[in-house]
């Protein structure tokens, strides 16, 4: 009688195993394309649209000077910038949500780039460094700090257990980090001199030179993103079940953190605050691979550029000749995209 019963739970079930690899497959080209179409045109467009031959040529060095200094030095800078710090919140973003189990996770919303500014800001009071070579590790030991706090408040009975609960707290313990910065750059102009320029999230803000060294910061935090995968696929079937696995959720957890803070410190001090990517990239993810972190990892390292360069793109070319910054259009369009996951938590009364 068993027997007879589990024979049609099998054929049910695996055709829907089997249906993610396949859209995988699919998703990745789809997206790689996607990242190189955003590339071009981050290269070609902006207050004066450029033709591809002409950006061929000013990246090969030769024609206009005019061009070639346009397109060869500021829309390659922040080309390369956008990249970088594209992957680095797209992954964090997704291992934001896996440790603390919670799809509203995002470290822009949860206070982690906030950690990250109130870093970069105390290392500018103490030391009056603004490069990126002198900030990263302010930037790192905030985001750290703040990835600790989210951390522990994600363990306490009030939050555990409730996305809405644990939003709230990391908005509120944003807005502390937020207060605390302020006050460090009212009492000292040179610092707000220096901070200014990042402030709202720009990918501007840096040359090719200052932001090709942090890559050596983005690629051990990414490897170390991939090789967490399966242990965080183990955890998201809960604790005791992990344990059951072979697998020790605190040492998971701790381990996270660390690549969180690596990852978003590090693009926080490269382009300022960027909030949202790291919750709409994971959801947009899953939508098309499903929920497995081995396949969703990848694909947001290439999403999380694409959307980025993208929104810069389009903050070129809505402000009439004045340019939009990056951070502006990804809380324009985060804000909705949040309410509409409560929302949608709310319903399916996940909270």
């Amino acid at each position: 009688m068993s027997r007879t019963d589990a024979e049609p739970r099998v054929e049910r079930v695996a055709p829907a195993v089997r249906r993610t690899p396949r859209r995988a497959w699919l998703t990745g080209p789809v997206s790689l394309a996607a990242l190189l179409l955003c590339v071009v045109l981050s290269l070609a467009l902006g207050a004066r649209a450029t033709p591809i031959t002409e950006v061929t040529q000013a990246l090969l060095g030769f024609g206009d000077v005019d061009v070639a200094n346009i397109v060869g030095t500021l829309r390659v800078n922040r080309t390369v910038t956008g990249l970088i710090a594209g992957a680095s919140l797209g992954v964090a973003g997704v291992l934001m949500q896996a440790v603390t189990r919670n799809p509203l996770a995002d470290p822009g919303i949860l206070g982690v780039n906030a950690g990250a500014s109130f870093g970069v800001v105390l290392g500018l009071a103490m030391l009056g460094a603004a490069g990126v070579g002198s900030t990263v590790w302010f930037a790192l030991a905030g985001a750290l700090f703040a990835s600790a706090v989210v951390l522990a408040l994600s363990t306490t009975r009030f939050v555990a257990g409730s996305p809405v609960r644990l939003i709230l707290a990391g908005v509120a313990f944003a807005a502390v980090l937020s207060g605390v910065t302020h006050s460090l750059i009212l009492l000292d102009e040179s610092v707000l001199d220096s901070y200014r320029f990042w402030r709202i999230g720009s990918l501007a803000a840096r040359t090719v030179g200052e932001a090709l060294p942090v890559v050596w910061l983005v690629l051990p935090g990414v490897i170390g993103a991939f090789l967490l995968s399966s242990a965080l696929n183990a955890l998201a079937l809960g604790d005791d079940t992990a344990r059951s696995l072979g697998v020790r959720p605190g040492l998971v957890r701790a381990a996270g953190l660390l690549v969180i803070a690596v990852l978003c410190g590090t693009a926080t001090a490269i382009v300022g605050p960027i909030a949202f990517l790291g919750l709409a990239v994971p959801h947009l993810v899953r939508a098309l691979v499903g929920p497995d972190l081995r396949l969703v990892l990848p694909i947001s390292l290439i999403t999380g550029p694409a959307l980025l360069l993208g929104a810069d793109i389009v903050g070129r070319l809505i402000g009439g000749g004045r340019e939009v910054p990056v951070g502006v259009l990804t809380a324009l369009v985060g804000g909705p995209v949040l309410i509409a996951f409560v929302l949608g938590a709310r319903k399916l009364s996940i909270s």
